[in-house]
């Protein structure tokens, strides 16, 4: 039986005395209202106005009381008399921080200036039966206010501005990207094969089907096989999920944008993502010049391009052309960098490059031309087989962006999906399985075309001075609480 604190017993009590009054404690709507950032940007002193929020301060002083009502747009002072409202005593008894409470009376300005409203009406709108965390401390607890977000959302206009950001990153995004011609569109989630990328994925079952499904690690595939359906530029939002481990880079369902342009090569697109990014700072910071965890970076300038091979050579002394497995795990026993349980040339070569290269290139950087057995979707370069044009966009030693030539070549690309299988037969579980779906539709013939995907949740990030990704996805995944029935 759940056992109630005594603030949380009164709270209780002054509903029920509220109910048993005749009080609708719980309206369905109040209208007429208008936002308290509209009525302080068009304040006129004297002006009937109609007003609602969540009670944030209360200061009782005999036959009156000073309130704070604060809505999704910002706060106001309220002013109660007795003289002007006949429920005062009983009110101001029943009040309690975080109630929702609509008013209207007269706009006016104290004898020290702040800006109030004379109250003439008072509606319940909602009763808190909880009470809020202490104003000045706050929630100290970083894990609780990841787990009760709403808390951190009430007590924070920090973490507000945040998510505000987040969402304007979503609508600049989709203004660039409508604005160049693409197309948004909508592939599935449940997914009979994984494709698109190397990543362990969550398995379901579909009863009507008598079939096992797979929660999508990425649209690739799908958003390709409308290339070949003539669509041109397409592009898609949403969610993936990938059955990994969870720190401050990484959640197991996180938000990316892919998409995809016919005619074009991963050159293009590096020039596309320049241009995209400079837009979405703009509109979501009012500049292009964006924080970093040292010093800042102008957008508008053309961005570094380093290749994968020259990286290796500088920072790790090793041609990963040439080495052997024996040397990159030399390399890594070196660096003290556990070896994959499956431990297959491009797990090794990855491993090196995430721990002891990526965490360096803090400077935003186009890392291009990958070794061809990383990434079994793009296409070979002409002068030099034994790489892929690929790039990756690093900032703050994070992967932002990934994109690349796509293959287009069906035999090409049945002989990757060929050598990703006998990674798999090998005990590697990320490589990718044969899609024979996807190799007819590349039968049909594809044309040239790049593709480029973005997260949303470290663009945010990164945007917003956040450390973690957990900062800008308003319910990350945490492990469940004994008894958490949510």
């Amino acid at each position: 039986m759940t056992e109630f604190s005594d603030q949380e017993k009164t709270r209780r009590q002054r509903r029920q005395d509220l109910l048993a009054s005749g009080v609708d404690v719980y309206p369905a709507r109040f209208d007429g209202r208008q936002p308290i950032a509209d009525i302080l940007t068009h304040w006129k002193d004297g002006e009937t106005v109609i007003m609602a929020g969540r009670v944030r301060a209360i200061r009782v002083q005999g036959g009156s009381a000073f309130l704070r009502l604060e809505d999704e747009s910002g706060e106001l002072q309220v002013f109660l008399q007795k003289k002007e409202l006949e429920q005062f005593s009983t009110l101001t008894k029943q009040i309690d921080l975080g109630d929702f409470l609509g008013i209207s009376g007269q706009t006016f300005v104290t004898k020290r200036g702040e800006r109030t409203v004379d109250v003439r009406t008072v509606t319940w709108l909602s009763k808190a039966l909880r009470p809020l965390p202490s104003a000045w401390h706050g929630l100290a607890d970083v894990e609780t206010r990841f787990r009760y977000r709403e808390l951190d959302l009430i007590m924070s206009d920090d973490v507000r501005q945040v998510f505000r950001a987040r969402s304007a990153t979503v609508q600049a995004m989709r203004e660039f990207l409508d604005g160049a011609g693409f197309m948004e569109v909508e592939t599935p989630m449940l997914h009979p094969i994984v494709g698109g990328a190397n990543a362990k994925p969550f398995t379901t079952h579909h009863a009507a089907l008598h079939a096992d499904l797979y929660l999508r690690i990425a649209p690739e595939l799908y958003l390709k096989r409308l290339i070949v359906g003539g669509l041109g530029r397409v592009y898609e939002i949403g969610r993936n999920f990938r059955n990994e481990g969870i720190d401050r880079d990484h959640n197991p369902e996180f938000t990316m944008m892919e998409c995809y342009a016919s005619f074009t090569d991963y050159r293009w697109m590096m020039e596309l993502t320049e241009k995209m990014l400079a837009h979405i700072a703009k509109r979501v910071l009012g500049t292009t010049t964006i924080p970093l965890k040292e010093g800042t970076v102008d957008l508008t300038r053309p961005l570094p391009r380093l290749s994968y091979q020259q990286l290796f050579q500088e920072r790790l002394k090793l041609d990963i052309e040439t080495a052997s497995e024996t040397e990159f795990v030399s390399a890594m026993k070196h660096a003290k960098i556990d070896t994959p349980e499956a431990p297959t040339r491009p797990k090794l070569i990855d491993e090196l490059f995430k721990s002891e290269i990526r965490p360096t290139l803090i400077e935003p950087v186009f890392v291009i031309d990958y070794p061809t057995e990383m990434i079994p979707l793009a296409k070979k370069k002409l002068d030099n087989p034994n790489f892929v044009e690929c790039f990756q966009l690093l900032m703050n030693g994070t992967e932002v962006t990934k994109g690349f030539s796509e293959l287009n070549d069906p035999i090409d690309q049945r002989e990757r999906f060929n050598a990703q299988q006998s990674l798999r037969e090998t005990g590697d579980d990320e490589a990718q399985p044969i899609d024979e779906t996807y190799l007819r539709s590349l039968e049909y013939g594809m044309p040239p075309t790049s593709g480029l995907g973005i997260g949303i949740d470290r663009l945010t990030a990164i945007l917003t001075g956040q450390k973690t990704l957990k900062d800008v996805i308003l319910f990350p995944t945490l492990k469940p609480e004994p008894n958490d029935a949510s």
